[in-house]
């Protein structure tokens, strides 16, 4: 399961949901009969309507036809599955557990990725802890099929005493 955002309130009386969310590909998530999975039991719905509206992604589900059916998913989380996701690219979920490399160097795993003003990497390796930039400069190439990533490591980045 891919993790899209949170359902942060209700809107209106007729079943709208706000979602909080910066996932990357919303217009191949939030269309009209995609199927969503919400909170901790990934209860099946299927999107009915679709709107933004300021920094919320409103939608209603089918079924979903008034504030107190809706109000069941308030704080609940959404995810979509993975293989019904038609995207040309990657996924958070499909870079934590990669291996990380400089040339042939082993770096550490990747075990989340930090979202602030910009992506950074969080990479494992001895109980230790570190941050490289999610940018194009930082990151040479990703091999999904091979799990692994090839990035280019300045000095001062990494600190390995």
């Amino acid at each position: 399961m891919v993790y899209i955002g949170e359902i942060v309130n209700t809107h209106g009386l007729k079943g709208e949901l706000r979602i909080i969310s910066d996932f990357k590909y919303k217009d191949a998530v939030f269309t009209k009969g995609k199927k969503l999975y919400v909170g901790k039991r990934k209860q099946e719905v299927i999107i009915n309507t679709y709107r933004k509206h300021k920094n919320y992604d409103m939608v209603t589900f089918d079924g979903v036809n008034d504030i107190n059916e809706a109000i069941i998913f308030k704080n609940d989380d959404v995810y979509v599955k993975r293989e019904d996701l038609n995207i040309d690219g990657y996924v958070d979920e499909d870079i934590i557990g990669l291996d990380v490399y400089d040339h042939d160097k082993y770096i550490g795993k990747v075990i989340d990725i930090v979202k602030n003003k910009q992506e950074l990497l969080m990479i494992e390796k001895n109980q230790k802890n570190y941050f490289i930039p999610f940018i194009d400069e930082f990151i040479e190439h990703i091999d999904l099929e091979k799990k692994r990533i090839d990035v280019k490591v300045i000095k001062g980045l990494i600190d390995e005493n």
